[in-house]
């Protein structure tokens, strides 16, 4: 997966930075092209022209050549496939979180919009240290990708957490992920997120708290695995960055139902994750409703049920997901919901995990298969869970 990719290798100051020789070594084995870029920092450890000499490339440590040229950040960024900071030290990650750009390896970074791998390397403590692990948590909210570092002996004499991974597997890890983006090549994938607003008049609506999040880091996470993705959304303020996810704004749940069940039949994936009103007002006042001394009645009547819908016209091979958002018996009320509705897995959330749910970047999930196995993850990045979603879907395609 990795003949022909162009991968961008970024170095900082580290003992560990003899390291990059060989991961550039085995990038180069691997039939990838490789550029190196360095701080200044890093050619202490280690010295541009071993790393020249392995990727056959001029190696950049500094905004300007020995002769005055203009090394170009920009397009450096835009050649890369993948770009992988190995090591990345906590002084460099502490910039890169929080966008700063003092050298040609961070304006890369910012340039990039390639995926991005870390891998940290430092003494057990400062990885430890509640400012680095909030860095840490800002890449990832980013849609980076962590490559945990290892345990063993490091360079102060201490043993624990905070050596870089092995270069090999650093190499494995990032093929395996580039094989996984090919996966949904051709395939077209409907995705729904955020909330509906149900008018009460003019101005006022009933709605709910949900963000879009999760649904755009699904769409997101989709097209980036090759998926043609239409992303049926309520209001939301989110951008999409990837053009194979087609955006088509709705504002109310019948809106919804109307581009859900005209892109369904065409699908071969349907993941719901919008949060639908369940009930919408009776009628709708055509003027701004006053303020009065007295109470005021709004009667409500159920709206379609866009899931239940589907699962009736869903045919053998599409895949179908829904989400539970429960406060009390999650998983019995979740199963009901799976089996009720049609459903390939149901992805249920609660609103007791701390940390998770609206509005926030982050969420921690079960997965409900048929199969009646319940596979629970920790609280991770709304990106993150949308990879496992993704997986989940893959998996059943590969079954089918």
């Amino acid at each position: 997966m990795l003949e022909g990719k162009n991968i961008l290798i970024g170095v900082t100051g580290s003992i560990a930075a003899y390291k990059a020789a060989e991961l550039t070594r085995f990038f180069i084995k691997a039939g990838a092209r490789v550029k190196v870029i360095m701080t200044t920092s890093a050619c202490d450890f280690i010295t541009p022209l071993t790393l020249s000499v392995l990727s056959k490339n001029k190696v950049l440590a500094d905004f300007y050549s020995p002769g005055g040229e203009w090394n170009n950040h920009v397009e450096l960024a835009s050649w890369a496939d993948v770009f992988v900071i190995a090591p990345l030290s906590a002084n460099t990650m502490a910039k890169m979180a929080n966008g700063i750009s003092d050298n040609i390896l961070l304006t890369t970074y910012l340039s990039a919009a390639c995926p991005v791998y870390f891998a940290p390397a430092m003494d057990l403590e400062m990885y430890r240290h509640t400012a680095t692990q909030k860095n840490i948590a800002t890449l990832l909210s980013a849609g980076h990708k962590l490559i945990p570092p290892g345990n063993g002996e490091l360079a102060s004499g201490l043993t624990g957490e905070g050596r870089m991974e092995d270069p090999a597997k650093i190499v494995e890890i990032i093929a395996a992920d580039l094989l996984v983006k090919n996966k949904l090549l051709k395939k077209k994938v409907l995705v729904t997120a955020g909330p509906t607003y149900e008018s009460i008049d003019p101005v006022r609506f009933i709605g709910n708290h949900s963000s879009g999040k999760m649904g755009f880091a699904i769409a997101e996470a989709m097209a980036g695995c090759g998926a043609e993705v239409s992303l049926v959304s309520g209001p939301s303020s989110l951008k999409i960055l990837n053009p194979s996810v087609k955006r088509h704004n709705v504002t109310s749940a019948e809106e919804m139902y109307e581009a859900c069940m005209n892109f369904f039949p065409g699908s071969d994936i349907a993941v719901m994750c919008a949060a639908v009103a369940d009930y919408k007002p009776a009628s709708v006042s055509e003027a701004k409703i006053k303020k009065s001394e007295g109470s005021m009645e709004l009667r409500l009547l159920p709206t379609r049920d866009i899931l239940a819908s589907m699962g009736k016209i869903k045919k053998k091979n599409q895949i179908l997901a829904g989400f539970a958002l429960e406060t009390e018996n999650e998983e019995e009320n979740a199963a009901e919901k799976l089996k009720k509705k049609n459903l390939d897995f149901i992805v249920l959330n609660s609103m007791k995990d701390k940390g998770a749910g609206f509005g926030g970047d982050f969420n921690k999930i079960s997965i409900i298969g048929r199969d009646h196995k319940h596979i629970r993850f920790e609280l991770k990045s709304k990106r993150d869970v949308a990879s496992d979603i993704v997986n989940k879907c893959i998996s059943l395609l590969d079954c089918a």
